[in-house]
C-alpha cells in the first residue's frame, strides 16, 4: 500500500493482494521503520467500519483512516478505480481521502515490482 500526503489530503494506492486483504480482514497496515527495534516508526492503516462517514486519526506515529464498509465492499467487487471521501475538521477545514486501485505503469522508469497491480485501463497507450 502506498500513501501520498499533500496538504490536507491522503491518497492511498492498493495492489490486488492488498485490496483482497482489506476485503477479507477489514483492515490493512503498513509501517516504515526509521530506527531499530521499533523505536521510531511511522505507520498507516486503512480499515472498514460499520458507520457511514470517513474519519481519520493520528496517534502514536500512526495514521488510521476509517472507511464505510459499504463503500469498500462495493469498490472491491466492481471495476471502480477509486473511493473518495472527506472529514470535516472545523467550519472551514476538511481532510480529503482518495483510495485507489494501483495500476501497472506501462512506461516504468524504475525497478519497482508491478506484478500485483491492476491492468492499466488505457492499455498500452498510457502510464
Amino acid at each position: 500500500m502506498k500513501l501520498r500526503v499533500r496538504g490536507n489530503s491522503l491518497r492511498f494506492r492498493l495492489g490486488r493482494s492488498e485490496v483482497e486483504v482489506l476485503g477479507r480482514n477489514g483492515r490493512i497496515d503498513e509501517t516504515v521503520n526509521f530506527a531499530p527495534l521499533g523505536e521510531s516508526n511511522f505507520g498507516y492503516t486503512l480499515e472498514k467500519i460499520s458507520g457511514s462517514e470517513f474519519s481519520a486519526t493520528f496517534a502514536n506515529g500512526r495514521i488510521t483512516v476509517s472507511v464505510p464498509a459499504t463503500l469498500v465492499n462495493r469498490w472491491i467487487e466492481s471495476e471502480d478505480v477509486s473511493i473518495e471521501g472527506r472529514q470535516m475538521l472545523d467550519d472551514r477545514t476538511d481532510l480529503k481521502f482518495l483510495i485507489e486501485k494501483d495500476f501497472v505503469c506501462l512506461n516504468a522508469h524504475n525497478d519497482e515490482d508491478q506484478s500485483d497491480r491492476y491492468p492499466h485501463p488505457k492499455g498500452d497507450e498510457s502510464c
